[in-house]
């Protein structure tokens, strides 16, 4: 069993509030942390149909069924958000809990939290497997980002495009599973039917193709009049569309950093998958020889690594400050993490061998923003120091 690096975090936060809403991608593991993190707690399932009638039915009833428990998981809470309630009275009288609700779509239970349990609840996010954890090793310090750290070496590590190709879902990492044949499950059962129920999208052909199209733009400026165009529905519906993407997990919009140093700047985010196995699939590419001459690779990549360090900081139960930054004249880094006292510019490259020119957008920003160092993540095999700057392999990167 690998363990999670959240798992510390959301025992800490059951000590302290007394509901925890634990959300995520659809099969991200959510379910499995909290029944090993707190086997203690009374485990109910709102996938239950009988479960979820006797919880719509008569919730004060269900409710005082577990009263007195040393706490209770309401797995997939969003099936029965009216509960929630009700719910407010119980842990304001601390009848029963601490409650952990799990569940994916967060904008059906973002929506009801706030409005009823507003000052009650922590908010924590689990994202698919991060390579520190599949290795078994401590994650990477957002704070020392840009720093040589004492950790242990991977063990074996997989080819890169393997890794790229298979994304990071636990039952692709810990089973003996064909990735093209789940991934096709995923992509049909919970990005397309899920959204498109959520959104009452009738036209399935379009909103495929638009999703579609959101993989070829990965790593790219987010264009919704050019998104929306191409797909056939007006730029309205694209930015819904994006939000709902966005809220369901399968997406992430990394916003630009704006620093005093310099205002002119882009300000349209960056468009990002959460997954590369989703949006390798997404994209056709089938083997990693596909992958290795696909004219994406290089935004597959990136995609890679920006998911990884979002990993890095929510599974310390941190919200994520990473953007990147362009200016219009085209200068640019890919990744720039504020961390409150100090800015980390993140340059991400493909290729295993180091060139002179891979720092050149490092070495721009540096001079605009007066700091020392940058950070350049590479295919190759080694973190090291580089002058000014450092280097990390992939396989460091999280």
């Amino acid at each position: 069993m690998i363990r999670r690096h959240l798992e510390r975090k959301l025992k800490n936060l059951t000590g302290s509030f007394p509901v925890v809403y634990l959300t995520g991608p659809r099969q991200a593991g959510k379910t499995t942390l909290a029944r090993m993190a707190l086997p203690e707690f009374k485990y109910i399932s709102m996938e239950n149909p009988a479960t979820r009638e006797e919880a719509i039915g008569d919730p004060t009833g269900f409710l005082q069924q577990l009263e007195g428990s040393d706490g209770v998981i309401l797995d997939e809470a969003q099936r029965t958000p009216d509960l929630f309630s009700y719910l407010q009275q119980v842990v304001d009288e601390k009848r029963a809990g601490p409650f952990v609700l799990t569940g994916s779509q967060q904008f059906v239970l973002s929506e009801k939290i706030s409005q009823s349990l507003a000052g009650r609840a922590a908010v924590v996010e689990l994202m698919p497997f991060s390579l520190s954890e599949v290795f078994g090793r401590q994650p990477a310090d957002p704070d020392h980002f840009d720093r040589v750290e004492e950790r242990e070496p991977p063990p074996r590590v997989p080819p890169l495009e393997d890794v790229l190709l298979r994304g990071m879902f636990p039952p692709l990492v810990d089973r003996q599973i064909d990735p093209i044949d789940w991934l096709d499950s995923y992509i049909a059962l919970y990005v397309e039917r899920d959204v498109r129920t959520l959104l009452n999208v009738g036209d399935l052909r379009s909103f495929r193709q638009f999703v579609a199209l959101c993989a070829g733009r990965a790593g790219g400026l987010l264009n919704l009049s050019s998104l929306g165009s191409d797909a056939g529905i007006s730029h309205v519906t694209a930015k819904k569309w994006i939000s709902v993407l966005e809220a369901g997990y399968v997406v992430t919009l990394l916003p630009p950093h704006s620093g005093n140093f310099s205002k002119r700047i882009v300000r349209t985010p960056k468009l990002h998958f959460i997954d590369t196995g989703v949006l390798c699939r997404l994209l056709g590419i089938r083997s990693a020889e596909d992958l290795r001459s696909h004219p994406l690779r290089g935004a597959i990549f990136e995609n890679f690594v920006v998911s990884e360090l979002f990993k890095v900081f929510h599974h310390r139960g941190r919200r994520p400050t990473i953007y990147f930054w362009r200016d219009t004249s085209g200068h640019e880094v890919d990744i720039v993490l504020d961390l409150g006292n100090r800015l980390v510019p993140v340059e991400v490259k493909a290729g295993m061998t180091v060139a002179a020119d891979f720092f050149k957008g490092l070495d721009k920003y540096c001079a605009l923003a007066g700091i020392e160092t940058g950070v350049l993540v590479t295919g190759g095999s080694e973190t090291r120091r580089h002058g000014r700057h450092l280097i990390r392999a992939w396989s460091d990167c999280s």
